[in-house]
Formats: structure tokens, C-alpha cells, sequence
């Protein structure tokens, strides 16, 4: 049985995973994200998926690391998560009612020979237009802080989000179209990797 890794401390990628028939094993990476700068939102998500990767594949024999960052991408910016509650509350004053675009970065790594193929996930996310009061009342919730564009679908951010145009799984961290494109081009089949009830 092949082993997937997962190189990120995401809850949301992990139930996504296991949801649809995956255990990997958690490997956070403890990269330090902020030193590491790119000239686009897609280079720089691509560029924080291959460095999650890459450190967690250099300690195993064997295995597939894979290796995910998100950003969202508005007015050509890089938006990770916010530093502060202030700062989550000034990005949905800045983003409701507008367009952004999530973009995921996913890498994997075959820890055995070192090969590795990686791609930008990209969904379009329509925002809806929260009211101050509903902005701060989400903002209280803590939510914000712990994700990439300051929102969630699958939690109370989905209350302020209208729609997506693309694959929603991205939004929540890990495409899975993608993941098996990815794996396939390394020779591994995703039902080979489905647990057995």
C-alpha cells in the first residue's frame, strides 16, 4: 500500500481527503511562509506548495508528499491569512460584494526517487455583501484567521459567499481532480489508494 503524506496542518484538506477515501499521514512542514516572496499570486502559492513538499519528502524513504498552499487573489494581490481581526474585517469590507480568485498550489513528491509534478488549482468566488455588523460578528468567531482570504465555505464563511465557478473543492484547500491528475502523471492510480472498509 502506497503511503500519502500530507505536508500541511489544514483540518479542512485532511477531512477532504479522508472523506473521499484517502488516510494520509500528517507531516506539518513547518516552513516559514513569510520568507518566502514570488512575482504572482499563482507563483507564490505554487512556490509555498513545493517548499511544504519538498521539506517534509528530504526526511522519508518513501511515500507521497503532497504539499498544498492557497492564496487569494484580488485586484492582482496575494492575499493570505489575515494578521489580526482588524485586518480580516478590512479585507471583507474590501472584498463583499466582488470577485476573487482561490488559488491552491498542490505538489507532490514521490519520496522513494524524488520525482515531483505540481499545478495551480484556480475557482472564481463571488462574495456576497455582509453587512458591517455581520462582518464583525464573523470576524468575532476566530474563523477568519486561520484561513487564506479570511473565509470558509464549509463553515460560518459559507453564509457570505454566493457562489464558486470551478472545482469547490480548491476553496477548501486541496483540488481533487487535480490531486489525481498530479498523481496519475507519477504512475499512481487514486483507487489504489482508496482504504478498504
Amino acid at each position: 500500500m502506497t503511503r500519502i503524506v500530507l505536508a500541511s496542518a489544514s483540518p479542512a484538506r485532511l477531512a477532504l481527503l479522508r472523506s473521499a477515501g484517502l488516510d494520509p499521514k500528517v507531516i506539518v512542514s513547518g516552513m516559514d511562509e513569510d520568507a518566502v516572496t514570488a512575482d504572482s499570486p499563482r507563483e507564490l502559492c505554487l512556490a509555498l506548495a513545493r517548499g511544504k513538499a519538498a521539506i517534509v519528502a528530504r526526511d522519508l524513504t518513501f511515500g507521497l508528499v503532497v504539499g498544498c498552499d492557497s492564496v487569494l487573489e484580488l485586484d492582482g494581490r496575494a492575499y493570505g491569512k489575515p494578521s489580526s481581526a482588524q485586518e480580516a474585517a478590512e479585507r471583507w469590507r474590501l472584498m463583499r460584494g466582488r470577485e476573487g480568485r482561490l488559488l491552491t498550489g498542490h505538489c507532490v513528491i514521490d519520496a522513494a526517487d524524488g520525482r515531483e509534478v505540481s499545478e495551480v488549482g484556480e475557482t472564481v468566488v463571488r462574495f456576497g455583501t455582509p453587512t458591517d455588523d455581520e462582518i464583525d460578528a464573523y470576524v468575532a468567531t476566530g474563523e477568519p484567521l486561520r484561513v487564506a482570504g479570511a473565509f470558509t465555505l464549509d463553515g460560518h464563511g459559507g453564509w457570505f459567499v454566493d457562489g464558486v465557478e470551478g472545482d469547490h473543492g480548491n476553496v477548501l484547500g486541496i483540488s481533487l481532480p487535480l490531486l489525481r491528475r498530479l498523481l496519475h502523471a507519477l504512475g499512481v492510480s487514486v483507487p489504489a489508494l482508496w482504504q478498504r472498509a
